[in-house]
């Protein structure tokens, strides 16, 4: 008897899971079906058909190079991910293996940044780069996205870190290594799981950047977030080449989650439960 409940409660929590999945995912599917409209049948009424006419996408890479912000897009998710393991691995090594009193107070520190609104140091922020000549530059939107998001990722390489035997660390010491050769040489190749998904995630959270992106460029350094903005116009919203253009921008980025979806859950939940 308690068997047969325990699959029927399995069983119901699976269609819950299934029900929340569909939930979730429905309006990217509902803007992939759309791209496949014309701007007629996208404005007629909710309909799951679509005709199959590549209409849309054809006009959308008229308007705009896709290739341009696609390019951009992967040098500023790339490059600000790159950036921020150059400065988050040493201060989470810090953290992790010479903690003092302060240590969880910096951390929380450092994560309380994410709750500011962003608008809130928008002029400032766009005052600094004005002046240093950073405005709508590769640069200047890689050094930005990598500090928006380097309090995560100091947070999740600190994670990992924190589940390295301190003791593989002190038998290198013990064997005349430097600092550099224990960071470089023993904890990094230790943690490659680890720095591989937080690699990931920033990847995905650089993508998906919009409001610091849409503020800070306008044509050369714009990523695909501005290419989708571009179809917003005074005469309206355009839902066919919208949608498409949407598809376009986050398949990139939806493929490269799906294949590596279990990697970023591991890499979400590792360290957890003790």
């Amino acid at each position: 008897m308690s068997r047969a409940v325990s699959t029927q409660t399995k069983f119901g929590w699976t269609i819950a899971a299934w029900l929340v999945a569909l939930l979730i995912f429905f309006p990217i599917l509902y803007t992939i079906i759309t791209s496949f409209k014309t701007e007629t049948e996208a404005i007629a009424g909710f309909d799951l058909i679509p005709s199959g006419t590549l209409q849309s996408y054809a006009e959308v890479e008229a308007q705009n190079s896709y290739f341009k912000f696609f390019v951009n897009s992967v040098i500023l998710s790339v490059g600000s991910t790159l950036l921020a393991l150059i400065v988050a691995i040493p201060a989470a090594w810090s953290m992790a293996f010479a903690p003092t009193n302060r240590t969880k107070d910096i951390l929380m520190w450092m994560l309380s940044t994410k709750m500011m609104p962003a608008a809130a140091v928008l002029v400032p922020i766009y005052l600094l780069f004005r002046d240093a000549g950073l405005l709508d530059s590769r640069v200047g939107l890689t050094l930005m996205l990598m500090l928006i998001n380097l309090p995560i990722v100091i947070w999740m390489l600190y994670t990992y870190f924190r589940e390295i035997p301190g003791e593989i660390l002190e038998a290198s010491r013990m064997d005349g290594a430097s600092l550099w050769n224990e960071i470089v040489y023993v904890l990094t190749p230790m943690a490659v799981p680890g720095i591989a998904s937080t690699m990931l995630l920033n990847i995905i959270l650089a993508w998906n950047e919009a409001f610091w992106t849409l503020r800070l460029t306008t044509t050369n350094a714009a990523p695909l977030t501005a290419f989708i903005a571009s179809f917003s116009s005074p005469q309206g919203l355009f839902w066919a080449k919208l949608s498409a253009a949407s598809t376009l921008a986050i398949a990139p980025i939806l493929i490269m989650g799906w294949f590596s979806q279990r990697q970023l859950v591991r890499g979400l939940t590792f360290g957890a439960v003790k």
